[in-house]
């Protein structure tokens, strides 16, 4: 019975995923940028290892409230450093590229760019905040810079 409440839930209100589009190449994040007139957020993250990387991606970047701002403001980019499964050598050598020209000492760290690539602003660590925090203080780089 409670299955299909669910279903009928999910049928009425529309409801699908939050998740939020992520992507690893800048290049192709830098022309979705420039077409859609959006700002580029690449978080530089140690995925597998990092504990205060894993609490952001789950207490702000994987929130419904983060992917909808996301969706109408950002275009996101991944840029991991994992210890336990291994990156192409590709995708090694951008992100170290990345690294060197945004000059990030800490993970997680989330730049902000323009299409071309000119820093908006940063945010270094994760301090416990909410989504909510984490929003504002997005919201108040990207208007600095419009």
């Amino acid at each position: 019975m409670q299955k299909w409440i669910l279903i009928l839930l999910v049928a009425l209100t529309g409801w699908t995923s939050h998740a939020a589009d992520w992507l690893t190449n800048f290049k192709a994040a830098q022309q979705q940028a420039a077409k859609e007139n959006k700002t580029i957020l690449l978080d530089f993250t140690g995925s597998d290892w990092c504990p205060y990387c894993k609490n952001l991606k789950a207490k702000v970047l994987d929130t419904p409230e983060f992917a909808k701002f996301a969706q109408e403001k950002l275009v996101l980019v991944e840029v991991d450093f994992p210890r336990k499964k291994p990156l192409e050598a590709k995708q090694q050598k951008a992100n170290d590229k990345l690294m060197d020209k945004y000059k990030v000492e800490i993970y997680p760290t989330l730049v902000l760019t323009d299409a071309k690539g000119k820093k908006q602003g940063e945010i270094a660590g994760y301090d416990d905040a909410s989504a909510e925090k984490y929003l504002e203080k997005l919201n108040e780089i990207i208007a600095k810079k419009r």
